[in-house]
């Protein structure tokens, strides 16, 4: 009877691990619009004009702009769990590109620029309200709030804003679990 409670606390602990480890802040996904692709956001920009929306991509270039940092990125559609993967098909709206203003470079983590794919929360802005030196652009412009980066051979749990796991934080099976 000891081992069937002992069983069934470890798997509500699970469950809560396993839903309590999305990759964005709640917050961020419930202030989003949701299932908001590219595509729609292109077609219908003004809909979306100072709404939150998600995206996935590839950093495939940057801008300095006095503290500010513009990013252009390849667009990466999320799976539901808003990781990004390469698009079913390698032309047409999903293979787009769109930029996100950081307004403070310093603030992204020292290694950002090893990240293979991020996912970005941002605000849809317009690229004359950001204000730049950039030249204006029809592509999307996304005001950064929010970045989680993945790095190449970077299992589903990865990380993003820290350097190593401390073996202090890892969940582990006591012994005499194992097995019965």
């Amino acid at each position: 009877m000891n081992a069937q409670i002992t069983r069934a606390l470890f798997g509500v602990l699970g469950i809560s691990v396993v839903m309590g480890c999305s990759p964005l802040p709640s917050r961020y996904i419930q202030q989003a619009e949701p299932g908001v692709t590219l595509t729609s956001l292109t077609k219908s920009r003004e809909g979306y004009q100072g709404k939150t929306v998600i995206l996935g991509g590839v950093v495939v270039d940057q801008k300095q702009d006095g503290q500010r940092l513009w990013l252009h990125l390849k667009n990466r559609p999320l799976d539901k769990d808003y990781r990004p993967h390469r698009p079913t098909v390698n032309d047409g709206p999903e293979a787009g590109y769109y930029w996100v203003v950081v307004p403070n470079a310093s603030t992204l983590p020292p290694k950002w620029k090893q990240w293979t794919r991020v996912t970005v929360v941002g605000r849809v802005t317009d690229s004359n309200e950001v204000g730049s030196s950039i030249e204006p652009t029809s592509e999307p412009v996304l005001s950064f709030l929010f970045m989680r980066g993945w790095t190449m051979g970077q299992s589903s749990q990865g990380r993003v804003w820290e350097e190593s796991v401390d073996a202090n934080y890892l969940l582990s099976v006591p012994e005499g679990l194992h097995g019965e």
